[in-house]
């Protein structure tokens, strides 16, 4: 389809105004007789643009004719009726003529490779994997193996449940949907204990099947037997069992931080400045000349390649350079204020760990003075169930 659209680019194509009460069936018709229709938008009085091939206006006309429409001709698009405007101009005729074709050359490529991730959870540094994989911009879209880098793409990566290619235009569509790792079930008919699976101290256990290893206020470590999987009777002897209940205990989050007396820190000066560049596929010509005036800076790129329509991308960009000027300062604490500092960093990177916050307990908090610095240790402990099945 978008090989059609190009080529009328350059056969020229017509912007139509429809009107009339039966729009719909109008556009399904012109659908089912393979009448090639795009760019399509409505007006204000409930009239319809759209464009088409100028060899397809009588077929147009007659199917508008049949569902009572009204065709009026908006305006005259295309390499004929410019070359027409201009056709004193051989230079400009010739240079156009040179871009239609490299147009139609380059549809024959793919130009950009878009990953669209399925699920709530993502997948990490994708992109290189999928060009290491076969799957690069500039390629032949007859030369590409989507099944054999799909292939290529799982066996590389084990998170990854499924992918798919779908080539559109000079777009190279990737869908992955990253997999996601689930505990080993045993079934209920096989023996098994319940072993801890974190540090904690066991606030409460209720064996339901199998016999309790540990009793409120004992420490477990990741590994140990919480409820045993076998039951001893009197009469019965040792029999096993797959073993059930519930467990919970303060589980121990622990962070810790070396907090100099005297440090250097980067920080923004709030000065920036902008470099731009062209990139023709792989060869970037810079539009700013000489290096950046900061000394120090941090820099973030963003490029913007050029399109036709949605999925018809060009082997052209526009690369934005923004550098942001960064300086050192010298930091100098005292005891009191490295301890704050340190405890404030710790705390944040565990409130933003622990979803349910209500289910803390307990704050620990410890630390010690060196010669450089403090050592700052912060342990919270949360209730959570604890306790995984483990076959015997």
């Amino acid at each position: 389809m978008y090989i059609k659209i190009l080529l009328s680019y350059l056969i020229g194509y017509l912007r139509i105004e429809i009107t009339g009460y039966y729009i719909e069936r109008f556009i399904n018709l012109c659908n089912n007789n393979g009448i090639v229709i795009w760019n399509l938008k409505r007006g204000k009085d409930s009239n319809l643009f759209l464009n088409i091939e100028v060899k397809k206006l009588k077929e147009v006309i007659a199917l508008a004719k049949k569902t009572k429409c009204k065709i009026k001709i908006h305006r005259k698009r295309g390499i004929p009726f410019i070359l027409n405007r201009y056709k004193k101009r051989k230079i400009f005729q010739g240079s156009l003529i040179a871009i239609v074709v490299t147009l139609i050359i380059s549809a024959n490529f793919v130009w950009n490779i878009e990953i669209k991730q399925e699920g709530e959870e993502k997948v990490e540094n994708i992109e290189q994997d999928i060009q290491q994989c076969g799957l690069q911009i500039g390629m032949l879209k007859s030369k590409i193996d989507a099944k054999d880098v799909i292939n290529k793409l799982r066996m590389k990566r084990e998170d990854i449940a499924w992918a798919g290619i779908e080539l559109k235009g000079t777009n190279a569509i990737v869908k992955v949907a990253k997999a996601t790792q689930k505990p080993e079930i045993i079934a209920s008919d096989e023996f098994s204990n319940i072993v801890s699976d974190k540090e904690a101290v066991i606030t409460k256990i209720n064996a339901k099947k199998g016999t309790a290893k540990v009793n409120v206020g004992d420490l477990v470590h990741n590994g140990d037997i919480l409820i045993g999987g076998w039951m001893e009777g009197k009469y019965t002897g040792i029999r096993y069992v797959h073993a059930e209940g519930e467990i919970e205990a303060n589980v121990f989050h622990k962070k810790s931080k070396l907090v100099e007396y005297n440090s250097t820190e980067t920080q923004e000066t709030g000065n920036t400045e902008k470099k731009f560049s062209i990139k023709f596929n792989n060869f970037e010509i810079n539009l700013n000349k000489g290096v950046s005036k900061f000394e120090i800076y941090d820099t973030m790129v963003l490029e913007k390649k050029f399109r036709l329509f949605s999925d018809f991308y060009l082997p052209i960009s526009i690369v934005e350079k923004t550098n942001k000027e960064l300086q050192n300062v010298q930091k100098t604490y005292n005891v009191e204020e490295a301890k704050a500092l340190g405890i404030h960093q710790l705390e944040q990177e565990l409130n933003s760990e622990i979803e349910n916050k209500e289910a803390i307990v307990n704050k620990n908090i410890e630390f010690y003075e060196k010669e450089q610095g403090v050592e700052i240790f912060v342990t919270y402990e949360v209730q959570e169930k604890i306790g995984t099945n483990e076959k015997i």
